[in-house]
């Protein structure tokens, strides 16, 4: 198996692309700098696409190590034939592969094992001939040994029978056809453990579905019904279907024999064959499950974290309360923390008092904004807020979630970021920090915790971790870092730059003052010629010695960089004002530029970008975040009909989750999303958009909210 022919096949890329690809990732070299600065010789794959590269590679090579292993098994064996060897190499999937070695895999003590140590082997072969003229009670008779513990006719027919259902239930062809009927036409039936119990289970208490049609967000539902005892899962065919498809590939006739082969067959599958096919099925859906859930935690992660920064303006941070009171702090525009205090709502005179101190600190520190944690306390929070937003002018406030929050003013990060605060202030500032920069802020938090998506504890750790932590690499990596401001746990993302290596960053940086230049790097303790190389181009050093350093061109292009420059007569020691760099170099011409600097176009193209706008940050050419001024706060405010503007806070398989101002979110679902066919919502929206959406229904009992975006014109 050529593993890199069957990834260029399946992904439908040129073999160099794959080629190549492999050949960098096998070198150590990270999916963030290939994807950005080896982008001719992948043929300028993005960093998604390179991760599916990597998972499917690790997969075919994990399962290439599977065959040998199971090849050299059954060769020590001395069973290996030319048949087995040539069907153990056209499996595709792990599965199959097991059901190959299944004969020859060392079992534990079982039925047909027992009834082989008794020598009954042969009557099996004899029964398995299924002769008209075999009389099998009378064959069986001539293997009644009490020494061997056969003690009738009947031990020695039930014996044989067990060695049959047992190799009925290895046969490789006959379990995988058995898999793809249950895949094209079998059932996943849910019951009620308990018919009469209460349970959010309900809807499940008596289900079936296709398993060809099931969607994942159910499968993720049964399987926790199941897990907490509400519910009884099964996958299954139609009555009698799979005991045929076993007794119609074995018996051959209408003999004593044939019936008993029968008996043998329809044991193997009700007591064999069914419940590990079930497991498989019900495994696979799971994993298939699984992964889509994985993938909408992806999309939504980058979304969340890749949001439009508010930066450079003083923000107060207000994490609400009741008991402890709502937790203030005000940071400036770079996040330092300027000012902090605890106001109490519990009563009108509490509330009064509080609204004094608030406007107070408001102006005391010249606020801008003001992030609004979405907590307990919030909605009562968001009221005095609002009536302060209607008085002082120049102020307006958003809320925001504040998943994860506690765990991170919780953590030791927290603690030494800031170690004379208590848990809550720390909060509060964390609050305040996600609108100025959401993606710095919510790295210090594990993936996880961020609470987009669905069913995230249901997800297998390990995986949900790489999968996650991927996306938050990305991004990082897309918009780069300041050296000299960032947190060790920012810097920990770059690429090449592991968490120790991160600290000495910092430790280096408190020591020695600000990095003045890139190369700097190469001082910091283990972080050697390969790391640097891997982490250069994304690390800004911001009014260094050489302008290249604030912009992710990498030093290894710097030449390439000042040569281009003075083609197109621009002054290399000014790269502030560069707006006609790409005009000048078209005009040369791309191509002929590039084969003078000897490089590849690409990389041309994304030098011309990155000298045009020095230090940019790809997130500031999203939309901002859409501010509140109050207008609707209440469940009672909301009239069917109504159209409001809102931000996209969560997107699930059945729809997404909009805030339109409200304590509670609105759901739109999947229906609703779009005037045409969508067949996932992420097809139609992302976390953090802002869209205009219709009230359908309000329940104030259940405080449920019903929106559409059909039929409304989007911003």
């Amino acid at each position: 198996m050529n593993i890199n022919e069957i990834l260029a096949k399946e992904f439908g890329l040129r073999q160099e692309q794959i080629d190549n690809t492999v050949a960098l990732i096998d070198d150590d070299k990270t999916i963030p700098f290939i994807a950005r600065y080896r982008k001719e010789v992948t043929g300028s794959l993005d960093d998604q696409t390179l991760r599916l590269i990597f998972d499917r590679l690790t997969y075919l090579r994990n399962l290439e190590k599977r065959k040998q292993e199971i090849i050299n098994s059954i060769t020590e064996q001395g069973k290996m034939t030319d048949e087995l060897m040539e069907a153990i190499s056209k499996a595709t999937v792990l599965v199959e592969v097991e059901d190959i070695y299944r004969p020859y895999k060392p079992k534990r003590r079982t039925r047909a094992s027992v009834a082989r140590e008794k020598g009954l082997e042969p009557l099996a072969v004899l029964l398995m001939e299924q002769s008209p003229d075999t009389d099998p009670k009378a064959a069986a008779e001539e293997f009644v040994n009490e020494e061997k513990g056969v003690n009738s006719a009947e031990e020695a027919l039930q014996g044989a029978m067990d060695i049959i259902a047992e190799d009925v239930s290895d046969n490789a062809e006959l379990r995988k056809y058995l898999r793809t009927l249950f895949m094209q036409v079998g059932r996943v039936t849910s019951k009620a453990a308990d018919e009469k119990a209460e349970t959010v289970y309900e809807n499940y208490y008596d289900f079936s579905e296709p398993v060809s049609r099931i969607a994942g967000h159910r499968i993720l539902a049964i399987d926790r019904g199941e897990k907490e005892g509400a519910l009884k899962v099964s996958v299954e065919l139609n009555e009698g279907a799979g005991e045929r498809a076993c007794v119609s590939r074995y018996s051959k006739s209408r003999g004593e024999c044939s019936a008993l082969v029968e008996q043998a067959c329809i044991d193997s599958y009700k007591r064999l064959i069914y419940p590990s096919v079930e497991n498989e099925i019900r495994s696979e859906l799971t994993e298939k499950a699984q992964e889509s859930a994985i993938k909408v935690f992806k999309e939504n992660l980058r979304q969340l974290l890749m949001q439009s920064p508010v930066k450079g303006r003083i923000t107060l941070g207000l994490d609400p309360g009741y008991a402890h009171g709502c937790k203030l702090a005000v940071v400036d525009g770079t996040g330092k923390v300027l000012d902090t205090g605890i106001v109490y709502i519990n009563t009108k005179n509490q509330a009064a008092d509080a609204k004094v101190k608030l406007i107070r600190m408001i102006k005391k520190n010249s606020v801008e904004n003001i992030a609004i944690g979405n907590g307990t306390a919030s909605r009562e929070s968001e009221a005095l807020v609002a009536e302060i937003v209607r008085e002082v002018q120049g102020v307006s406030y958003i809320v925001v979630s504040e998943a994860g929050a506690s765990v991170y003013s919780a953590s030791k990060l927290a603690a030494e970021e800031f170690p004379d605060y208590d848990v809550s202030l720390r909060s509060a500032v964390s609050i305040a920090r996600r609108l100025q920069d959401p993606l710095a802020e919510l790295v210090k938090i594990d993936p996880k915790a961020i609470g987009v998506g669905q069913y995230q504890h249901d997800m297998p750790p390990k995986r949900m971790d790489e999968a996650l932590s991927g996306v938050v690499e990305d991004c990082v990596n897309s918009v780069g870092v300041d050296l000299n401001t960032a947190s060790h746990s920012l810097l920990s993302y770059i690429a090449g730059i592991n968490a120790s290596v991160a600290k000495n960053i910092v430790a280096y940086r408190e020591e020695n003052g600000a990095f003045t230049d890139r190369k700097q790097l190469l001082k910091v303790n283990k972080l050697g010629a390969k790391a640097f190389e891997q982490c250069a181009g994304f690390l800004r050093v911001r009014d260094g010695r050489d302008p290249l350093d604030n912009t992710a061109v990498h030093p290894e292009s710097y030449a390439a960089a000042r040569l281009l420059l003075e083609k197109c007569g621009c002054d290399p020691k000014d790269i502030t004002s560069l707006s006609e760099l790409k005009d000048r170099a078209d005009k040369i011409g791309v191509s002929r530029l590039a084969e003078e600097l000897g490089i590849g176009v690409p990389t041309l193209r994304d030098i011309i970008t990155e000298l045009m706008k020095p230090g940019r940050d790809p997130r500031d050419e999203l939309p901002p975040p859409l501010m509140r001024s109050g207008d609707v706060m209440e469940l009672s405010d909301l009239q069917e009909g109504m159209e409001l503007m809102g931000t996209v806070r969560n997107v699930i398989d059945f729809g997404a989750f909009v805030d339109i101002g409200v304590h509670e979110d609105g759901l739109v679902h999947v229906s609703q999303l779009a005037d045409r066919f969508i067949k996932h919502p992420l097809d139609a929206v992302k976390v953090g958009q802002i869209v205009k959406v219709r009230v359908l229904s309000v329940d104030t009992k259940k405080k449920r909210i019903s929106l559409t975006m059909k039929g409304v014109k989007q911003p």
